[in-house]
């Protein structure tokens, strides 16, 4: 019986076009790190791929990523002769969950570590909620397949699982814990104290200022309220105040100009945060993630009139906070 990555080659050896790799549409490290590293993998068995996103890489790491391991990633405006008859595999997302591009393509294949979405049906698929880092599955394809990593793919994917675990504390399966150990022989330890030492940028200092000022804890639910800022910069802020002695729920929200985007953070085994965004989202936009993280866009012009986005999300955080205590 072949690997997964045997199984993956297979079906991509028959595509009719271009296998392109598509993230989610504003894509964080994690969800570089496993495209580019799936991408040099791919090539070491033949297989040519491109590398594609939709809006934005908005945090100073991934950028810096970008320059620093020489990543080809292109967004969808600049990535020339998309067709109808491209293969397309998703990495750290799936169709349907609202922050990923329909490509003019087929999607064919996920490898993702967030719950499978129901009604979604893949030629092949490698869907592990339990994980913390699609970094990981990345990474135990090489090692299953007796593979070794670049310098530079080691790098890329072992700082992934950095991110997305921060740093190996949420989140963790055995297997993230294993993939550590093996990448972290063939990692460059310089490349990823560069990154480590440029994830904020001077603007984001002075948004955090502001927010920080915004802080309401209830119990142990936090809330944080931000300017108009991207989505890394959000959910970089929900970790902070999840960090906060009193708080073991953490959200954080930002209104934009078309939509609001929430994140969410828990540390309480009987709160999930995935629920917590649904809960947030019902109705009226789209939530979803882990058990320990999660987010969701309520678009502006479907919020019920007369009642502000602060508001809302509170009474809703609230409200699912109590229904929980009248379960328990």
């Amino acid at each position: 019986m072949g690997s997964r990555l045997d199984e993956l080659c297979t079906l991509l050896n028959q595509a009719p076009g271009s296998v392109i790799i598509q993230t989610h549409d504003v894509p964080d490290p994690d969800a570089i790190a496993a495209a580019f590293g799936l991408q040099a993998l791919l090539r070491l068995r033949g297989i040519d791929s491109r590398l594609v996103y939709n809006s934005a890489i908005e945090k100073t790491d991934t950028r810096t990523m970008l320059q620093l391991f020489d990543i080809d990633i292109l967004p969808v405006t600049e990535s020339p002769h998309l067709k109808s008859t491209d293969w397309v595999l998703l990495v750290d997302a799936q169709k349907g969950s609202g922050n990923i591009l329909d490509l003019p393509g087929l999607e064919v294949a996920v490898i993702d570590h967030h719950s499978l979405r129901a009604g979604t049906a893949w030629r092949f698929s490698d869907i592990r909620p339990e994980i913390g880092a699609c970094s990981t599955i990345i990474a135990s394809y090489y090692f299953e397949n007796s593979l070794t990593p670049s310098p530079a793919v080691a790098t890329a994917l072992l700082y992934g699982l950095f991110i997305d675990t921060d740093y190996l504390v949420r989140g963790v399966a055995d297997l993230d814990a294993e993939m550590f150990c093996r990448l972290n022989h063939l990692a460059d330890r310089q490349q990823l104290r560069t990154l480590r030492s440029c994830q904020l940028s001077r603007r984001d200092l002075a948004l955090y200022a502001e927010g920080l000022r915004s802080v309401e804890i209830y119990d142990s639910l936090g809330f944080l309220e931000l300017g108009p800022a991207n989505d890394s910069l959000i959910g970089a802020a929900t970790d902070l105040l999840l960090s906060v002695d009193e708080v073991e729920v953490a959200v954080t929200y930002s209104t934009r100009a078309t939509d609001v985007k929430f994140s969410v953070r828990s540390s309480r085994p009987d709160v999930l945060a995935n629920d917590l965004a649904k809960a947030i989202a019902d109705g009226i936009g789209h939530g979803g993630g882990h058990g320990h993280m999660a987010g969701g866009t309520l678009p502006l012009d479907s919020l019920p009139r007369g009642k502000p986005p602060a508001l809302l999300i509170r009474y809703r955080c609230i409200a699912f906070m109590e229904r929980l205590e009248r379960l328990a």
